[in-house]
């Protein structure tokens, strides 16, 4: 398949997502639109941890307070004085925060920025373990995080949290986030930092041999990764219109983690396809925890037997495919075109 072919090609495969897009913004439901935006917000957030674990071969597990700290920033820089006080009814905010308001743009990119500079903060120390003791550390961090989220009253409004606030997580605003973020990383992956990234994650001794600066690259890697958390963090919040501390548990890091994992470590493609498939599935099972009514078992509601079925249909896939659906593979039309998934189109003078 030759370059003009799969340009046409690229070109109808993107058309035909923005209609879908402008079409389930339109036609879904509040339920099923809100399950679609999520999608997309994981999208961002397995792309930032597979950033780490895939591509750089750093086993994090502090994503969680990375997230919980874009949604805050963002949170608080964009609501409105008086949801705030309505917000603060136990102890008032902080004066220097009280009357702080600003478009939804340069809070989502400042909470980004917050958590960049925690993860340059936290990454100084951590990046210098290797294996368990960097995951369990940077595991830490995030607790630590989660922790003092809920002391600090006055600035986060402790255990309550923020509630009420502003649904600037548009469907075209989180698609539009998701695309950039898979755009970002194709680029990044290609580049010749990407290729250090690799380097670094196949053999630290032999890169660091070569000249790559392996503290650099980790580091760098780290902040990257941290940016786009906080990024998803923001968007989730401003998704759901309220935030807790409760919110950004292990549990969440372990979704994300999922999600990579079953996409395949190192794989762009694997990610934004689990992504999809892993909130769609878990939504779709819902109805498992509540009374069921076959033609030979009745229950009354069994709660978490959604995660049993989830559970089990992850053991298939993980024993049937142990690098997950892509392993490190990407998508591309010539694999398609292998399959006989996408037609061959004869351009002049080609011979099929």
């Amino acid at each position: 398949m030759n370059t003009k072919t799969k340009k046409i090609l690229t070109a109808v495969a993107i058309a035909a997502a923005v209609a879908f897009i402008i079409t389930a913004n339109n036609f879904f439901d509040n339920f099923s639109l809100r399950v679609f935006n999520l999608c997309a917000i994981y999208i961002i957030l397995a792309l930032s941890l597979n950033l780490l674990n895939g591509f750089t071969g750093i086993f994090s597990l502090g994503h969680a307070g990375f997230m919980a700290i874009g949604a805050y920033i963002c949170a608080l820089l964009t609501m409105s004085p008086a949801q705030k006080v309505v917000n603060f009814y136990l102890e008032p905010i902080v004066p220097w925060l009280a009357n702080v308001q600003i478009p939804f743009l340069p809070a989502l990119l400042l909470a980004g920025c917050g958590a960049a500079l925690f993860a340059f903060l936290i990454g100084l120390p951590v990046l210098r373990l290797h294996d368990d003791y960097l995951a369990i550390a940077s595991l830490g961090f995030a607790e630590i995080i989660r922790v003092v989220i809920t002391n600090l009253q006055s600035v986060t409004n402790g255990a309550l949290g923020l509630k009420g606030l502003p649904k600037y997580s548009t469907t075209y605003v989180v698609w539009g986030c998701a695309a950039l973020a898979i755009i970002f990383m194709v680029a990044l992956i290609n580049s010749a930092f990407g290729r250090s990234l690799k380097a670094v994650r196949d053999n630290e001794i032999a890169a660091q041999a070569m000249g790559i600066d392996i503290a650099h690259i980790k580091t760098v890697s780290f902040v990257i990764s941290g940016f786009m958390a906080g990024i998803g963090g923001a968007l989730l919040g401003h998704l759901m219109q309220t935030i807790d501390p409760k919110m950004f548990v292990f549990s969440l890091t372990y979704n994300i983690l999922l999600i990579v994992v079953l996409g395949g470590n190192g794989s762009i493609t694997g990610s934004v396809i689990a992504s999809i498939v892993v909130t769609v599935l878990m939504e779709f099972l819902r109805f498992l925890d509540g009374p069921l009514n076959f033609i030979v078992v009745k229950t009354d509601g069994l709660p978490g037997l959604r995660m049993v079925v989830f559970s089990l249909l992850l053991m298939i896939v993980v024993i049937y495919r142990q690098r997950g659906l892509m392993g490190t593979s990407e998508f591309s039309w010539d694999y398609l075109a292998k399959t006989g998934l996408v037609p061959k189109i004869k351009n002049r003078g080609e011979k099929i």
